[in-house]
């Protein structure tokens, strides 16, 4: 009877003894790799916004302007659909003498200024409902007022035709491209629009493309 005693009393330390340590965080490593392997809440596949003929209605209801000043619909070619780098353009290229004045081509936030080795000097601005994002690219300089959180207006000067970034100095231009936001409303990023269709009425116009997650 006393050996069995004691033997049950061993069983129950040892239980308690597993017990605990199983309850003990195992370090950094270990919550890490329960971490990767737990499923993660709220984490959803970015999927692009469509788009479809209501934009287009929508965007020429908004008369944009052509952004490059002087410029006119037949000074326009249809780069959307162009082969850049191994990926589409997704975007028209305004050509113009350097220094020729770049406007917004709607009412809207400047949401973000970058410099970057392809796009070079640019400019992003939202529209009045902050559905869309306007992107203007390789500028040679921005005016001196501008910045973020600036609101422009439609004809507002707020950068100058250029060739920074990755285009050639031989042909200055403007690098145009409107796309549409996903919900969470991340600036370039989201389906693109051919800004073409907005000026130039053509049937063979390609309406829209998917731009790749920035």
């Amino acid at each position: 009877m006393r050996l069995a005693s004691v033997l049950v009393g061993f069983l129950l330390g040892l239980g308690a003894i597993l017990l605990a340590w199983s309850r003990t965080p195992r370090g950094p490593k270990a919550a890490a790799a329960a971490s990767r392997s737990a499923p993660q809440a709220g984490t959803q596949r970015w999927v692009a916004p469509p788009v479809g003929a209501d934009d287009l209605t929508w965007l020429r209801r908004r008369a944009l302007a052509i952004p490059v000043a002087g410029l006119g619909p037949e000074d326009l070619r249809d780069t959307f659909a162009d082969a850049r780098e191994g990926r589409r353009h997704e975007a028209i290229d305004l050509l113009a003498p350097r220094g020729t004045r770049v406007i917004a081509a709607d009412d809207g936030i400047v949401v973000r200024l970058l410099t970057s080795s392809r796009g070079g000097r640019s400019v992003y601005q939202l529209d009045p409902s902050s559905t869309y994002c306007y992107l203007y690219a390789h500028l040679d300089r921005y005016v001196l007022r501008l910045r973020e959180g600036l609101v422009l207006r439609k004809g507002e000067t707020l950068g100058y035709v250029g060739s920074s970034g990755n285009a050639s100095w031989r042909t200055p231009h403007l690098h145009f491209a409107v796309v549409k936001m996903g919900p969470e409303k991340a600036w370039g990023r989201g389906t693109a629009l051919n800004p073409f269709a907005l000026w130039v009425a053509r049937s063979d116009a390609e309406p829209a493309a998917r731009l790749p997650s920035r």
